[in-house]
């Protein structure tokens, strides 16, 4: 969990909405990849801990006999059971709660996945109790978009998202300390996850790389929906000046884009199986 921050519950309030169209996918291979390191033999379960609005826990559904959602937002809930009726998914199920209230009685897994997730919790007391949670030989998968020696992107055919022109609007309405629900993030999010399961008895990591490499065309809508899809942006820290940072954001994404057109390089990303 930030050093300095408590959870509250308003953390991503009015993202979910957002969040789906928004965010950059994972790579097309990230079932591939997790399904070629797996053991998926018997009638395997997952746990996809910090689901969101679900694309994790959708993408490796057809892997397992039964899949767990658990989120503490229900608008995350809500959009990740729209995403799996509208993906044929029926083996997985939505459970509201926090990492912090397992094992909630929710049985036994071969796999817990976290995908930028993690740093928000009580990491040591969810790594426990993932750990007495999981079937011999089982593993905490933690999903890392922060690969090392990532290649360098290729060029864009349209410009890229103005990011750094984005963060400064947003400083200008919210402030130089990045907002997290009620709380700031003084000290941003915390690392070393390597060290904090290690403390709970899991083995060193087995590292999977799953390629991206992809350029993603964007539109201002896409690029709207990724800044309130974030926890430091979501609508409700902008109380009554949210019409107005809208449309400040919206003039300063059309005076950048190439006739309403950006691209985004999706990278790799790799799968730590510990």
């Amino acid at each position: 969990m930030p050093a300095g921050w408590e959870w509250d519950e308003t953390l991503y309030w009015g993202a979910a909405a957002y969040y789906r169209r928004g965010r950059l996918p994972y790579p097309a291979g990230l079932q591939g990849r997790f399904a070629a390191a797996a053991d998926l033999r018997g009638a395997p379960r997952l746990i996809d801990v910090g689901c969101g609005p679900g694309p994790v826990a959708v993408a490796l559904a057809p892997l397992f006999a039964g899949v767990v959602g658990v989120d503490p937002d229900p608008d995350m809930l809500a959009e990740a059971a729209r995403l799996a009726a509208e993906s044929g998914v029926t083996n997985a199920r939505w459970v509201r709660l926090r990492g912090e209230e397992l094992p909630a009685g929710l049985g036994r897994f071969r796999y817990a996945t976290f995908a930028q997730s993690f740093h928000w919790m009580d990491r040591e007391r969810v790594a426990r109790a993932i750990f007495d949670m999981l079937e011999p030989g089982g593993a905490f998968v933690h999903i890392n978009t922060v690969v090392a020696d990532p290649p360098p992107p290729p060029p864009l055919p349209f410009p890229a998202p103005p990011e750094a022109e984005i963060r400064r609007l947003v400083r200008a309405y919210l402030g130089d300390v990045p907002r997290a629900g009620r709380g700031v993030l003084a000290h941003g999010t915390p690392a070393g996850e390597a060290a904090v399961l290690a403390g709970a008895g899991y083995r060193p990591a087995r590292v999977v790389p799953v390629p991206g490499r992809q350029v993603i065309a964007r539109d201002i809508e896409d690029i709207v929906a990724q800044v309130f899809s974030l926890s430091s942006s979501a609508p409700h820290l902008f109380g009554a000046d949210l019409a107005a940072f809208e449309a400040a954001l919206r003039q300063l994404l059309a005076r950048a884009a190439d006739h309403g057109r950006f691209s985004q390089w999706l990278g790799d990303i790799q799968l730590d199986i510990y």
